[in-house]
């Protein structure tokens, strides 16, 4: 979900990791994991300027 906002809004790898204070590698990390520690993921949520809290709640209602 966060790669594929972060491809929407057309920005690079590099600016996410920068933005949120992370290496490369830990941002390819983030990518590839299933799972988030939750205060990086307010982070990610203000960077992004996008509600991924929200966006798992709903999918967590649909199942």
């Amino acid at each position: 979900m966060i790669k594929e906002e972060l491809e929407r809004q057309g920005r690079t790898k590099v600016w996410f990791a920068k933005s949120i204070n992370r290496s490369d590698s830990t941002c390819y990390n983030i990518f590839n994991n299933n799972t988030i520690d939750t205060e990086l993921l307010k982070v990610i949520c203000k960077v992004l300027s996008h509600d991924f809290f929200k966006d798992l709640s709903e999918e967590l209602n649909n199942q």
